[in-house]
């Protein structure tokens, strides 16, 4: 199968890097900060979602600010101590595109985000992060918000997620869909395309944009 594209949208966690041990560590201190039962949080989707929107289910209104600070302080100082990684085919994928020609669209914070990709060497010229959005995934303004800042027109990209919220957002800006089955398993992921991870893709940029291959 061939996909071709003028640009490429990157989900981070779960799509580039693995942040699963990193994640796990942080909520599960912070829950306990703030009282929140293993019942209550395992009923939480995280996967995708920015933190503000997940603590706004967990906690009072008024308590929101305060909390989604401490979850990025904690998941930002935790990014030193391991459990963020590169995904197979991350690094020879995102090394064969031009620079202008792609983004990272991510829920996590601007702050958390750089960090986590300076962590595994990845400097993206284009980041859009929770920061720049009043409405996270599945909401489709991150995707669109970084077509225009890429200057593509949206049914001019390609999508790339691991997580159904963000699956969602893609198909809503109405953009190709690719998903990544690194953290959900394939057949709960709606995609025009879907493989196990970025080394079953190659990418090669012709004059036109940028022609996404499976390997053999």
């Amino acid at each position: 199968m061939k996909i071709r594209a003028q640009a490429l949208l990157f989900d981070n966690d779960g799509t580039l890097v693995s942040s699963l041990e990193s994640v796990h560590r942080c909520w599960t201190r912070w829950a306990g900060e703030y009282g929140i039962t293993a019942e209550r949080f395992a009923q939480i989707e995280l996967h995708g979602r920015t933190a503000a929107e997940i603590a706004a289910d967990l906690l009072p209104p008024e308590i929101v600010p305060e909390a989604v600070a401490r979850i990025e302080m904690l998941e930002v100082a935790d990014v030193p101590n391991g459990g963020v990684h590169l995904l197979p085919g991350t690094h020879d994928f995102l090394t064969a595109l031009p620079a202008d020609r792609w983004a990272v669209v991510t829920s996590a914070t601007r702050r958390l985000a750089e960090a986590r990709l300076d962590a595994v060497g990845i400097l993206p010229k284009t980041l859009i992060a929770a920061d720049d959005v009043t409405r996270g995934k599945p909401d489709p303004e991150p995707y669109l918000l970084a077509a225009r800042a890429l200057g593509v027109d949206p049914a001019a990209c390609v999508v790339f997620e691991d997580a159904p919220a963000g699956l969602r957002a893609g198909r809503a800006a109405g953009m190709i869909t690719v998903a990544l089955a690194t953290t959900h398993p394939a057949h709960e992921l709606t995609a025009d395309l879907v493989v196990e991870d970025l080394s079953a893709l190659s990418a090669l940029v012709t004059a036109d944009g940028v022609e996404i291959s499976t390997r053999d």
